[in-house]
């Protein structure tokens, strides 16, 4: 007899799946779903929803796996042409990003926000560790916070330190399934754990060589954080790079919502906004009416290389 389940966990080989509250079965996958989809290295990922047959010595294994309403994925650091799926079914998307220790690169944040995109997942953009910048940091942050926000993204400022923004960001969180991303060492974990201590998950430090997180967080996980297993916090690990693959230069355009609304505004319908005479778009950032950074930002993209941004100021 099949159940049907969320994946709350994934070690790679073992699979939790949690089929009533509180109720989780370590599950395997079987091997037709490896054979049948060899662009992602996960083929199950947390968040899905899937149907498992019990085994009689109370394990289980995965024979379905239910269509998806949204995910995000990003290129596998180790395989140039495979995806990696992060996770599946969000209802919102948490990036925590900090100003330094480590610093987190409007070049990744934007390549995130492409792939949240591409499913129109909401995201919020969580500036944290406000308590550790001086005036001048913080003014910074500040307008930072209003580019995305005139974009249409959400932001806000938070620390696990002063408490500042928490209550907010729980009000915003409650009764979905929420996604925490970001780099490692940028405080997704601690501020889960201040939001819902009952969580108890594993913080770290930042490395004294390289001012970079060190991984606390070693595979993704899915946790019911309310009674009636309404509001679930996805951890995972800390990422170092967001690379796109298997998006078409036009899809690149769209994703970009402030670019995408030029689209029908230049001279030649498939303009790509690069160097095509009579561009809207290449006006509208002269102008500053899009964010130099953005622009830069999305031809970095197009071009499939990493945008290397070296001080936190985006313009």
């Amino acid at each position: 007899m099949k159940t049907k389940g969320i994946v709350i966990k994934s070690t790679g080989s073992w699979y939790e799946v949690m089929s009533a509250p509180r109720v989780a079965v370590a599950c395997r996958l079987r091997g037709k779903f490896r054979l049948a989809d060899n662009k992602n290295t996960n083929p199950v990922v947390v968040g899905d929803h899937v149907l498992f047959v019990i085994e009689p010595d109370g394990s289980g294994y995965i024979t379905d796996i239910l269509p998806r309403t949204n995910y995000i994925e990003r290129k596998s650091t180790k395989l140039s042409k495979i995806n990696h799926l992060i996770a599946s079914n969000i209802d919102l998307a948490l990036l925590v990003i900090t100003q330094k220790e480590p610093r987190t690169s409007s070049g990744f944040v934007d390549r995130f926000l492409v792939s949240a995109e591409g499913f129109r997942i909401p995201v919020c953009l969580v500036f944290n560790k406000i308590d550790i910048y001086n005036p001048e940091e913080i003014i910074e942050i500040q307008r930072v916070a209003v580019l995305y926000e005139n974009i249409g993204y959400q932001a806000m400022m938070t620390s696990a330190v002063t408490g500042e923004g928490i209550e907010t960001l729980k009000k915003n969180i409650m009764g979905k399934v929420v996604l925490f991303s970001g780099h490692s060492g940028v405080g997704k974990s601690a501020l889960a754990n201040l939001l819902f201590p009952s969580l108890h998950l594993k913080t770290g430090e930042i490395s004294s060589y390289h001012r970079k997180g060190k991984h606390t967080t070693t595979f993704a996980q899915m946790f019911p954080v309310d009674t009636e297993a309404r509001t679930f916090v996805i951890d995972t690990p800390g990422i170092k790079e967001f690379g796109l693959i298997q998006y078409s230069k036009e899809e690149i355009r769209d994703y970009f919502p402030e670019i995408r609304k030029y689209n029908n505004c230049c001279r030649f319908n498939n303009c790509l906004h690069v160097q095509e005479p009579g561009c809207a778009v290449r006006e509208a950032v002269q102008n500053e009416q899009i964010a130099p950074s953005r622009y830069y930002n999305y031809c970095s993209i197009l071009q499939d290389e990493d945008l290397q941004i070296s001080d936190w100021k985006w313009q």
